[in-house]
């Protein structure tokens, strides 16, 4: 378990996985609204050279950002607004998987195990005291057990 004490330390925690990432991996985000998800999105993508605030692509669903705007290209997805799995057709994710990062928040409303080699975050909040911190726990699947800085 990691804690993440405010919203900067939820950006921060994101930017540490920028160096990790490669084409190919997908950052699902799991928990609660309000809980972190986008910042966690954010701290990431900046990382990875994007100028500004990423916007959140909850209306969009997917926001994609390719070279030279970011160091490679990344789809971020917002699956908030997805009523079924069998939505996940249309948005093309599984095509796009080979050659971008996706970083993905709400994953459960794709099917259970839809990407069953994600690094899977699952974000909530922390109970321990009333500072508003966050826990954040990580299935770390074998394809990122090499990479995986966190014990």
């Amino acid at each position: 378990m990691i804690r993440l004490a405010d919203p900067s330390a939820s950006e921060a925690f994101g930017a540490s996985l920028a160096p990790l990432v490669v084409p190919g991996d997908v950052v699902t985000l799991a928990g609660p609204l309000g809980v972190g998800k986008t910042s966690i999105a954010r701290g990431l993508l900046a990382a990875l050279g994007l100028a500004g605030e990423a916007p959140s692509p909850s209306f969009a669903i997917v926001q994609p950002y390719d070279p030279p705007e970011l160091r490679l290209p990344v789809l971020h997805v917002d699956l908030y607004r997805i009523e079924s799995p069998d939505e996940m057709v249309e948005l093309g994710l599984d095509e796009a998987a080979a050659d971008t990062v996706l970083i993905v928040e709400w994953p459960e409303r794709a099917g259970v195990d839809y990407w069953p080699d994600a690094l899977a975050l699952t974000i909530a909040i922390d109970g321990v005291d009333e500072s508003g911190g966050r826990r954040l726990t990580a299935r770390v699947p074998q394809r990122w057990r090499a990479r995986w800085p966190y014990p």
